[in-house]
């Protein structure tokens, strides 16, 4: 897991008892906007954080608002505050974010059904937050025009949430896409590894492509045009699927039923040498051949090592690049009303 530290404060102040260091925050580009457990932020500054209102469908304009987000492990429950969010130096003010676990409303029983696992907690997550830096704006845009199921909430009391509509402005949002100068996008790199993984990896994030000397694209990059919920598509032995590039996963997750598994993780009696073709949501682009190692899932991890490039899960979806993708690699990561050049976003490139 790529983890990244943010200082999230109060608003307009940056006194060292309005503001917490959280550190462990993972950084993800499967998902979009900054999620803090209340625990890691401490009690007096998660009650202190302003709450944040204005759900469309609350007929008071005033309750707070809260949000389950689903990931493919779990869920996070917790109320929506605003706080200015740091990160290498760089501050998103006065932006919406979610304080996980913060124990002020119950969880909706839809919350809990569709989303199975709580993460609420630093052992559940394997982090104290994260922080999603995904191609799109805002986390769920749907949202603004259709109450989507177990979403966001208008909560009146602590026991009664109801699902809502909320407008744009007040959903998570990625904290990039707040910045005041290199906003439209990240670079994340990450070297690359030795067979068998390595015990821990640095890497650099790095905010806004075509800004500065240290994030220009390359010369000739491979460029991957998203669609609305930034999925491209991979065409691996025939099959094609819908596709994205997530930090958040540690594996490459995808379908072959030649290979062997046990559990959560593909087991070749040796390491196989594959490959994928990539193609943009647009198909105008040049598809882009990605070789990959597949290595035995078990075997790896009796290293208790950090970083792999050759792990694999089985799953019957979509094919997810995961962490493993990254090493070796710079990835750029274009937010979506972006213009890189002359490609608009959202893209990946690398």
């Amino acid at each position: 897991m790529p983890y990244v530290t943010a200082t999230i404060c109060i608003p307009g102040v940056q006194g060292s008892n309005q503001c917490a260091t959280v550190d462990h925050m993972q950084l993800d580009t499967g998902s979009v906007g900054v999620r803090v457990l209340g625990s890691a932020l401490g009690s007096a500054l998660a009650a202190h954080l302003p709450k944040q209102s204005g759900a469309t469908d609350d007929p008071t304009g005033n309750a707070s608002i809260a949000e389950c987000a689903v990931f493919g492990s779990g869920y996070t429950w917790g109320s929506i505050k605003r706080a200015d969010v740091t990160i290498g130096g760089k501050t998103a003010g006065n932006m919406p974010l979610q304080v996980i676990a913060d124990d002020q409303y119950a969880t909706p029983s839809d919350c809990q059904s569709r989303g199975v696992y709580n993460l609420g907690s630093a052992t559940a997550l394997g982090a104290n937050g994260v922080i999603g830096i995904g191609p799109a704006q805002r986390d769920f845009p749907a949202a603004a025009q259709t109450v989507l199921p177990s979403a966001y909430y208008y909560c009146t009391s602590a026991t009664s949430c109801t699902s809502t509509r909320v407008p744009l402005d007040t959903q998570v949002m990625n904290p990039v896409a707040d910045f005041t100068s290199d906003n439209n996008g990240t670079i994340i790199r990450l070297p690359a590894l030795p067979a068998g993984g390595q015990a821990s990896v640095t890497g650099e994030l790095v905010f806004g492509i075509g800004t500065q000397n240290n994030n220009a694209m390359p010369a000739q990059p491979n460029i991957l045009a998203l669609d609305q919920y930034g999925y491209f598509s991979t065409t691996y032995k025939g099959n094609t699927f819908s596709s994205a590039i997530d930090s958040g996963s540690n594996a490459n997750i995808f379908a072959d039923y030649t290979v062997p598994y046990s559990g959560d993780w593909y087991v070749p009696t040796t390491t196989l040498s594959l490959s994928a073709l990539l193609t943009g949501a647009d198909k105008t682009g040049a598809s882009v051949n990605v070789p990959f190692s597949l290595a035995n899932g078990w075997t790896l991890l009796t290293n208790q090592y950090a970083a792999y490039d050759s792990l694999g899960s089985p799953s019957a979806g979509m094919f997810i690049w995961g962490l493993p993708f990254f090493f070796g690699r710079s990835v750029y990561t274009a937010i979506n009303n972006v213009v890189v050049g002359k490609q608009p976003g959202p893209f990946i490139a690398f």
